[in-house]
């Protein structure tokens, strides 16, 4: 009989959010695959549990080959138990290898939910919930990061990311120089733990008291959806584009340049304003 393969939701700080679906799959799993093993036992001692099935490490460097591993034993029967230092496996975490290769293999997987930092900041940042973004680590250097945020200036959804304390300020710059220095946002340190701590308002603002104060531990980063654009009439595009033209620009570039900016199609407005002309 084919066993299961369970993502478990661990606590992201408060050791009491540990669920008691959590508490009974860690003593009765056949395998517990942690990303840090000690951590795992870490926990399970403030939890007061009695580990009895084997323990396996499985992080990013090892997760791809130690897959088929532990799918050999849900395939045999036995309950294999995924879980990362903190949250849901997965989710910035190792845990989506596993599961690919498990659903290529016919094998079960299911999931025992848990803490999220990600639904935590954006549930605690004040911004809209309704639709949203998950971004994750912004990329470490200063041109990939900025690139990376320009292709974000125009997302309308609620963005959460998460960055290491080491570089929250410098991220926080960024942002603010890519979506704006009054684009509300939310940086929040610590979830569940004791020094919790949640700063809100501008992107500037915050990139500022990033810069004058070292914030540590876990922090994610949420930003509100860029606002939306009024929606400008074609007479309006046709005066801006022949404003462009009488000031030397081709016609060609003024439309091409309007239409990119207003988000509108350009032979459209290339006929209008040839028309206008």
């Amino acid at each position: 009989m084919t066993g299961r393969l369970i993502l478990a939701g661990t606590p992201i700080g408060d050791v009491e959010d540990a669920s008691p679906r959590l508490r009974r799959l860690l003593v009765e799993a056949d395998v517990v695959a942690a990303e840090d093993t000690r951590r795992l036992h870490a926990l399970a001692g403030r939890l007061e549990l009695k580990m009895t099935g084997r323990i396996l490490s499985y992080h990013e460097h090892n997760e791809s080959a130690r897959a088929d591993e532990l799918l050999d034993v849900v395939e045999n029967g036995g309950t294999v138990l995924i879980v990362t230092d903190a949250g849901m496996p997965s989710v910035s975490d190792p845990g989506y290898r596993v599961v690919t290769r498990a659903i290529e293999r016919g094998l079960p997987v299911t999931s025992a939910p848990g803490p999220s930092a990600v639904l935590t900041a954006l549930a605690v940042s004040g911004l809209p919930t309704d639709r949203f973004c998950f971004e994750g680590f912004p990329p470490r250097k200063p041109g990939e990061r900025s690139r990376a945020f320009e292709l974000l200036a125009d997302e309308r959804r609620t963005m959460v990311f998460f960055e290491s304390p080491h570089r929250v300020d410098q991220t926080l710059a960024a942002m603010a120089e890519a979506f704006g220095a009054d684009r509300p946002a939310a940086v929040c340190r610590e979830l569940t733990k004791t020094y919790e701590e949640v700063l809100r308002g501008g992107l500037g603002e915050l990139a500022e008291t990033a810069a004058q104060e070292q914030l540590r531990g876990e922090i994610s980063i949420v930003v509100s959806g860029a606002p939306q654009r009024e929606t400008a009439t074609t007479a309006e595009l046709v005066a801006e584009v022949l404003s462009r033209v009488a000031g030397g620009e081709r016609l060609k570039e003024a439309v091409a340049g309007v239409a990119d900016a207003a988000g509108v199609h350009k032979r459209e407005l290339y006929a209008a304003a040839l028309a206008a002309k």
